[in-house]
């Protein structure tokens, strides 16, 4: 009887701390509501997509326009991104640690047509293994060094105080 409660006890635990919970996105640093986004609260946005083509392959990605999350977190956009608030600048991480910059206006429609993407689907399937969960794309870049895969954290920093 011992036996038996400790095997249950034993699967029990492993099933536990076997589950995985939801991959997330953290939005951190200058901005007035730091978020932690899971695929689910980008389900939940203003979505979007558009294709690339890299090596003659057509890839349909979708997601969120970055400058909605950053809105979202309470970045300077539009009208309130000019001053001080221009020497500001993201700094995109990925799972392993790869790191690219983007200065905050990169993003902001009032600034340019070129947007960034925070994508967490590929052709209609949820973005995994080393592309995902999320992944930035930047399709307008002539190369793809700053089209973050396994992006993990976005922090955003104020370069003058």
């Amino acid at each position: 009887m011992k036996t038996r409660r400790f095997v249950l006890a034993l699967i029990s635990a492993l099933w536990i701390f076997g589950q995985e919970s939801p991959a997330t996105l953290q939005v951190t640093g200058a901005v007035k509501q730091p978020l932690t986004l899971t695929a689910e609260d980008l389900a939940g946005m203003p979505r979007t997509s558009l294709e690339t083509k890299s090596d003659g392959i057509a890839v349909t990605y979708e997601g969120v326009w970055l400058h909605e999350v950053l809105k979202r977190a309470g970045s300077p956009t539009g009208s309130d991104l000019r001053g001080k608030a221009l020497a500001s600048y993201v700094v995109a991480e990925a799972k392993d640690g790869y790191q690219v910059v983007f200065s905050l206006a990169e993003f902001d429609p009032l600034f340019t047509d070129s947007q960034v993407l925070l994508a967490d689907k590929a052709d209609g399937k949820p973005l995994t293994g080393a592309q995902g969960p999320f992944r930035l794309v930047a399709p307008k870049e002539k190369r793809g060094a700053r089209s973050v895969r396994m992006l993990t954290k976005l922090d955003v920093i104020l370069l003058r105080k």
